[in-house]
């Protein structure tokens, strides 16, 4: 069954910051709510990431890895997922009114023996609301960086 979910949120800091802080494997697992592990394996040639994760949904645990195909800082990563969970993962970072439009896009193919028509809305459900509360988790975590730099200066 392919899923896709989408969103995006206003941040309150300067599109390097928020780059920076998602391009960094263990920062996803830290703001990501079913991301239970992601580690950098190795700096790919085009300056991105290969890197391993665990993720976590309804009880079952989904391993394997994701590739930074499209990398351009500070605007982009797409990642290709490989693994239990196979798909794609666009990260987009757009200035806007002196901060970040931060956007998450994914599509991905979840396995399993059940019927698509019994699972779609569940995942889609649980998707909508694991994005919500990533990008969230994400301005949390830029915004406060940001006030704790501004504060070291003044």
């Amino acid at each position: 069954m392919t899923v896709h979910t989408s969103d995006d949120r206003w941040l309150d800091a300067p599109v390097e910051t928020v780059f920076a802080f998602m391009d960094e494997p263990s920062n996803q697992a830290a703001v990501t709510p079913s991301l239970t592990r992601a580690e950098r394996i190795e700096r790919l040639p085009n300056s991105g990431n290969r890197a391993a994760y665990e993720y976590e949904m309804f009880g079952v645990t989904f391993t394997g890895e994701v590739r930074a195909t499209t990398y351009e800082p500070p605007e982009r990563i797409v990642y290709e997922m490989r693994g239990d969970l196979t798909g794609r993962i666009a990260w987009r970072f757009e200035p806007e009114d002196g901060g970040t439009r931060l956007t998450y896009a994914a599509d991905y193919e979840v396995p399993g023996p059940l019927p698509e028509f019994l699972l779609a809305p569940v995942i889609r459900w649980y998707n909508r609301r694991e994005v919500r509360r990533l990008l969230a988790n994400v301005a949390e975590a830029v915004e406060a960086e940001e006030r704790a730099v501004a504060s070291s200066l003044s």
